[in-house]
């Protein structure tokens, strides 16, 4: 059985080696699903970690980096057991990007790997994305749920933007919207007139699959 902190602890020493080997051999276990999203949590856990020691200056945005992708590749050895494997029926469209100004797209990545190994179709718009790049996109491709994220304060003000630019367009009805990043609050959210709002990738991810009817 896999144990959850040593995974938690691993991701947090970013020893990438220990987590895929264990992930690997935990797939290889015919686990559920839902204990495969326990192992995600666990993985999300160790991001938690490396967030804090980032804060605090004993990682660096090098480290930062390498943690998305190990968490990605995480994922990657999971989704065959949470994305129910490529017989997955999509079960929903999400149109994603970081706001304009914002050049982070770490947390924006683990999203979309977790919402894709969850079954959703992921229209993935990049990072400084202006308000217009995401009215055109779901004007195109009319999404489910459009999803912003940021990591600078002043991303919230482009999030705002965004949303205006969605009503202006009339289409800011037809989908639900999300937010995430580091200064995204219940406040913020109410502010820029989101959905919802999280700065978990998993709870993100929870939250779109109750709009779209799964459990």
């Amino acid at each position: 059985m896999l144990d959850l902190k040593a995974l938690t602890e691993a991701v947090g020493e970013l020893d990438e080696e220990k987590v895929l080997a264990d992930l690997k051999e935990f797939v290889a276990s015919n686990p559920t699903e839902e204990q495969a999203q326990e192992a995600v949590a666990a993985c999300q856990a160790g991001m938690a970690i490396v967030g804090d020691l980032f804060e605090q200056g004993e990682y660096f945005v090098g480290d930062l980096i390498f943690a998305g992708e190990l968490l990605t590749n995480a994922i990657e050895v999971l989704k065959p057991v949470i994305g129910g494997g490529d017989s997955a029926k999509k079960v929903g469209t999400i149109v994603l990007g970081t706001v304009a100004g914002d050049l982070h797209d770490i947390g924006k990545n683990i999203f979309k790997s977790m919402a894709e190994a969850a079954g959703f179709e992921v229209i993935d718009l990049g990072i400084d994305q202006p308000a217009s790049a995401f009215v055109e996109k779901v004007k195109e491709v009319k999404p489910d749920i459009v999803g912003m994220s940021g990591v600078l304060t002043l991303a919230l003000e482009s999030m705002k933007d965004t949303v205006d630019a969605l009503k202006e367009a009339g289409v800011r009805d037809d989908v639900k919207i999300i937010i995430g990043g580091n200064p995204v609050t219940k406040e913020a959210s109410d502010q820029i007139g989101s959905d919802a709002y999280t700065t978990n990738a998993a709870e993100g991810v929870k939250i779109c699959q109750g709009w779209v009817g799964v459990a």
